[in-house]
Protein backbone atom coordinates (compact mmCIF):
# COMPACT_ATOMS: atom_id res chain seq x y z
CA UNK A 1 0.00 0.00 0.00
CA UNK A 2 1.11 3.65 -0.72
CA UNK A 3 -0.36 6.96 0.12
CA UNK A 4 0.00 10.13 -2.09
CA UNK A 5 0.05 12.70 0.15
CA UNK A 6 -0.40 15.19 -2.14
CA UNK A 7 -2.02 15.35 -5.54
CA UNK A 8 -4.23 17.63 -7.54
CA UNK A 9 -6.81 15.11 -8.55
CA UNK A 10 -9.55 17.85 -9.35
CA UNK A 11 -7.29 19.70 -11.33
CA UNK A 12 -8.53 20.55 -15.17
CA UNK A 13 -5.95 18.64 -16.06
CA UNK A 14 -7.66 15.32 -15.03
CA UNK A 15 -11.28 16.07 -16.44
CA UNK A 16 -10.93 14.19 -19.38
CA UNK A 17 -9.77 10.85 -17.89
CA UNK A 18 -10.17 11.09 -14.50
CA UNK A 19 -12.01 7.66 -13.60
CA UNK A 20 -9.13 6.28 -15.77
CA UNK A 21 -6.24 8.24 -13.42
CA UNK A 22 -7.54 6.95 -10.49
CA UNK A 23 -8.45 3.17 -11.48
CA UNK A 24 -4.73 3.08 -12.30
CA UNK A 25 -3.41 4.28 -8.89
CA UNK A 26 -5.35 1.75 -7.00
CA UNK A 27 -4.25 -1.02 -9.42
CA UNK A 28 -1.31 0.19 -8.60
CA UNK A 29 -1.31 -0.01 -4.97
CA UNK A 30 -2.20 3.53 -3.97
CA UNK A 31 -4.72 3.19 -1.56
CA UNK A 32 -5.48 6.67 -0.25
CA UNK A 33 -4.88 10.34 -2.11
CA UNK A 34 -4.59 13.38 -0.34
CA UNK A 35 -6.14 16.25 -1.84
CA UNK A 36 -5.23 19.67 -1.42
CA UNK A 37 -7.37 23.13 -2.33
CA UNK A 38 -5.38 25.84 -3.82
CA UNK A 39 -8.54 28.69 -3.47
CA UNK A 40 -11.98 28.38 -1.93
CA UNK A 41 -14.01 28.94 -5.43
CA UNK A 42 -12.55 25.16 -5.94
CA UNK A 43 -13.59 23.84 -2.46
CA UNK A 44 -17.21 22.44 -3.65
CA UNK A 45 -15.21 20.69 -6.61
CA UNK A 46 -13.32 19.29 -4.82
CA UNK A 47 -15.14 17.90 -1.96
CA UNK A 48 -17.61 16.51 -5.07
CA UNK A 49 -14.27 14.58 -5.77
CA UNK A 50 -12.93 12.94 -3.02
CA UNK A 51 -16.28 11.75 -2.51
CA UNK A 52 -16.77 10.45 -5.96
CA UNK A 53 -12.87 8.66 -5.24
CA UNK A 54 -12.59 5.74 -2.85
CA UNK A 55 -9.29 6.83 -1.24
CA UNK A 56 -9.18 10.30 -1.65
CA UNK A 57 -9.29 12.80 1.40
CA UNK A 58 -9.49 16.69 1.31
CA UNK A 59 -7.53 19.26 2.60
CA UNK A 60 -8.93 23.14 2.39
CA UNK A 61 -6.74 26.50 2.20
CA UNK A 62 -5.46 29.14 0.14
CA UNK A 63 -2.72 28.70 -1.70
CA UNK A 64 0.05 31.27 -2.05
CA UNK A 65 0.04 31.99 -5.63
CA UNK A 66 -3.92 32.67 -5.22
CA UNK A 67 -3.94 35.17 -2.62
CA UNK A 68 -3.44 37.40 -4.85
CA UNK A 69 -7.11 37.22 -6.32
CA UNK A 70 -8.08 36.21 -2.96
CA UNK A 71 -10.42 38.23 -0.44
CA UNK A 72 -10.06 38.93 2.77
CA UNK A 73 -13.86 37.27 3.58
CA UNK A 74 -12.34 34.23 2.11
CA UNK A 75 -10.44 33.25 5.38
CA UNK A 76 -14.21 33.67 6.47
CA UNK A 77 -14.97 31.01 4.48
CA UNK A 78 -12.05 28.91 4.80
CA UNK A 79 -13.11 28.82 8.68
CA UNK A 80 -16.66 27.38 8.19
CA UNK A 81 -15.83 24.95 5.75
CA UNK A 82 -12.88 23.53 8.35
CA UNK A 83 -15.50 23.64 10.99
CA UNK A 84 -18.23 21.69 8.60
CA UNK A 85 -15.98 19.58 6.97
CA UNK A 86 -13.59 18.45 9.47
CA UNK A 87 -10.58 17.92 6.84
CA UNK A 88 -7.67 15.72 7.26
CA UNK A 89 -5.55 19.29 7.14
CA UNK A 90 -5.00 22.78 6.56
CA UNK A 91 -3.33 23.02 2.70
CA UNK A 92 -2.21 24.10 0.52
CA UNK A 93 -0.77 26.52 2.63
CA UNK A 94 2.53 28.58 2.73
CA UNK A 95 5.01 31.18 0.98
CA UNK A 96 5.99 31.09 -2.39
CA UNK A 97 9.24 34.10 -3.10
CA UNK A 98 10.11 32.17 -6.46
CA UNK A 99 7.83 34.06 -8.22
CA UNK A 100 8.37 37.61 -9.24
CA UNK A 101 4.68 38.89 -9.23
CA UNK A 102 4.37 38.00 -6.14
CA UNK A 103 2.84 39.61 -3.35
CA UNK A 104 5.28 38.85 -0.31
CA UNK A 105 3.11 40.82 2.61
CA UNK A 106 -0.28 39.45 1.85
CA UNK A 107 1.23 35.86 1.19
CA UNK A 108 2.59 36.09 4.68
CA UNK A 109 -0.94 37.68 6.16
CA UNK A 110 -3.03 34.57 4.64
CA UNK A 111 -0.41 32.23 5.67
CA UNK A 112 -0.70 33.25 9.00
CA UNK A 113 -4.15 33.53 9.35
CA UNK A 114 -4.66 30.26 8.42
CA UNK A 115 -1.68 28.85 10.72
CA UNK A 116 -4.05 29.95 13.43
CA UNK A 117 -7.04 28.44 11.75
CA UNK A 118 -4.85 25.34 11.98
CA UNK A 119 -4.09 25.83 15.72
CA UNK A 120 -7.48 26.49 16.69
CA UNK A 121 -9.21 23.21 14.44
CA UNK A 122 -5.93 21.28 15.83
CA UNK A 123 -5.20 20.27 12.20
CA UNK A 124 -2.11 19.68 10.80
CA UNK A 125 -1.30 21.51 7.47
CA UNK A 126 0.23 21.17 4.29
CA UNK A 127 2.99 23.66 2.95
CA UNK A 128 3.94 25.11 -0.28
CA UNK A 129 7.59 26.33 0.58
CA UNK A 130 9.85 27.91 -2.54
CA UNK A 131 12.87 30.09 -1.78
CA UNK A 132 11.37 30.82 1.81
CA UNK A 133 11.76 28.20 4.09
CA UNK A 134 13.58 30.43 6.95
CA UNK A 135 9.93 32.96 6.77
CA UNK A 136 7.85 29.79 6.89
CA UNK A 137 10.22 28.24 9.83
CA UNK A 138 9.99 31.32 11.74
CA UNK A 139 5.99 31.52 11.55
CA UNK A 140 5.81 27.84 12.77
CA UNK A 141 7.65 28.51 15.59
CA UNK A 142 5.89 31.69 16.07
CA UNK A 143 2.20 29.88 15.53
CA UNK A 144 2.59 25.96 16.53
CA UNK A 145 0.21 23.84 14.65
CA UNK A 146 -0.12 19.77 15.23
CA UNK A 147 2.82 19.15 12.91
CA UNK A 148 1.96 18.52 8.66
CA UNK A 149 3.99 18.03 5.66
CA UNK A 150 6.47 20.41 4.05
CA UNK A 151 5.58 19.24 0.33
CA UNK A 152 8.42 19.29 -2.16
CA UNK A 153 11.05 19.65 0.07
CA UNK A 154 13.80 21.18 -1.48
CA UNK A 155 15.66 23.09 1.13
CA UNK A 156 19.22 21.98 3.29
CA UNK A 157 19.87 19.41 5.81
CA UNK A 158 19.92 21.78 8.47
CA UNK A 159 16.15 23.02 7.38
CA UNK A 160 15.26 20.00 7.16
CA UNK A 161 16.29 18.79 10.73
CA UNK A 162 14.45 22.15 12.18
CA UNK A 163 10.93 21.03 10.51
CA UNK A 164 11.72 17.61 11.88
CA UNK A 165 11.64 19.02 15.72
CA UNK A 166 8.41 20.96 14.61
CA UNK A 167 6.44 17.82 14.03
CA UNK A 168 6.94 18.07 10.02
CA UNK A 169 7.40 15.21 7.64
CA UNK A 170 9.40 15.65 4.26
CA UNK A 171 7.29 15.36 1.18
CA UNK A 172 9.42 13.94 -1.91
CA UNK A 173 8.42 13.15 -5.37
CA UNK A 174 9.49 13.57 -8.84
CA UNK A 175 12.33 15.28 -8.36
CA UNK A 176 13.65 13.25 -6.55
CA UNK A 177 13.80 10.92 -9.91
CA UNK A 178 16.55 13.08 -11.47
CA UNK A 179 19.99 12.48 -11.10
CA UNK A 180 20.90 16.50 -11.71
CA UNK A 181 19.05 16.66 -8.52
CA UNK A 182 21.67 15.76 -6.20
CA UNK A 183 20.77 17.78 -3.07
CA UNK A 184 17.27 16.19 -3.43
CA UNK A 185 18.66 13.13 -3.82
CA UNK A 186 21.20 13.25 -0.98
CA UNK A 187 18.37 14.44 1.75
CA UNK A 188 16.34 11.56 0.38
CA UNK A 189 18.79 8.91 1.53
CA UNK A 190 20.08 10.57 4.12
CA UNK A 191 17.43 11.79 6.56
CA UNK A 192 15.57 9.98 8.90
CA UNK A 193 13.26 7.36 7.00
CA UNK A 194 10.98 8.21 9.04
CA UNK A 195 10.69 11.75 8.55
CA UNK A 196 9.91 11.09 5.01
CA UNK A 197 6.47 10.65 2.77
CA UNK A 198 5.77 10.33 -0.63
CA UNK A 199 3.90 12.67 -3.33
CA UNK A 200 3.27 13.41 -6.62
CA UNK A 201 1.64 16.88 -6.63
CA UNK A 202 -0.07 15.59 -9.83
CA UNK A 203 -0.57 16.73 -12.57
CA UNK A 204 2.50 18.98 -11.54
CA UNK A 205 6.41 17.57 -11.10
CA UNK A 206 6.44 15.00 -13.33
CA UNK A 207 9.51 11.87 -12.56
CA UNK A 208 11.90 11.75 -15.12
CA UNK A 209 10.36 8.67 -17.29
CA UNK A 210 7.68 11.28 -18.02
CA UNK A 211 9.91 13.51 -19.98
CA UNK A 212 7.74 16.78 -18.63
CA UNK A 213 4.23 15.40 -19.44
CA UNK A 214 1.33 15.06 -16.94
CA UNK A 215 2.04 13.36 -13.54
CA UNK A 216 -0.34 11.23 -11.91
CA UNK A 217 -0.76 9.53 -9.15
CA UNK A 218 -0.08 6.45 -10.57
CA UNK A 219 3.35 7.20 -10.80
CA UNK A 220 3.81 6.88 -7.14
CA UNK A 221 5.00 3.13 -6.89
CA UNK A 222 8.21 4.24 -9.40
CA UNK A 223 8.97 7.38 -7.57
CA UNK A 224 9.01 5.03 -3.82
CA UNK A 225 11.28 2.43 -6.03
CA UNK A 226 13.46 5.40 -6.76
CA UNK A 227 13.83 5.94 -3.10
CA UNK A 228 14.32 2.18 -2.61
CA UNK A 229 17.19 2.69 -4.47
CA UNK A 230 18.90 5.80 -3.05
CA UNK A 231 18.43 4.17 0.79
CA UNK A 232 18.87 0.53 -0.42
CA UNK A 233 16.61 -1.08 1.00
CA UNK A 234 13.82 -3.38 -0.06
CA UNK A 235 10.84 -1.47 -2.04
CA UNK A 236 8.23 -2.75 0.88
CA UNK A 237 10.26 -1.30 3.52
CA UNK A 238 10.04 2.22 2.05
CA UNK A 239 6.25 1.85 1.30
CA UNK A 240 5.29 0.88 5.20
CA UNK A 241 7.92 3.71 6.54
CA UNK A 242 6.06 5.97 4.35
CA UNK A 243 2.58 5.29 4.77
CA UNK A 244 3.40 5.20 8.52
CA UNK A 245 4.60 8.04 8.58
CA UNK A 246 1.83 9.63 6.65
CA UNK A 247 -0.99 8.29 9.00
CA UNK A 248 1.35 9.69 11.90
CA UNK A 249 1.05 13.17 10.67
CA UNK A 250 -2.33 13.27 9.22
CA UNK A 251 -4.28 11.27 11.56
CA UNK A 252 -7.60 11.41 9.62
CA UNK A 253 -6.26 9.39 6.95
Amino acid sequence: MLIDTHCHLDAAGFDADRDAVHAAALAGGVERIVVPAVAVDGFFRLKTIVARYPGCVAAYGIHPLYVKQAQDGDLALLRSWLEREQPVAVGEIGLDHYVTDGDPQRQEYFFVEQLKLAREFKLPVLLHVRRAVDQVLKQLRRIQVPGGIAHAFNGSRQQADEFIKLGFKLGFGGSMTFSGSSRIRALAAELPLEAIVLETDAPDIPPVWLAGGRNAPGELPRIAAVLSELRGIPAGEIASSSCLAARMVLPGI
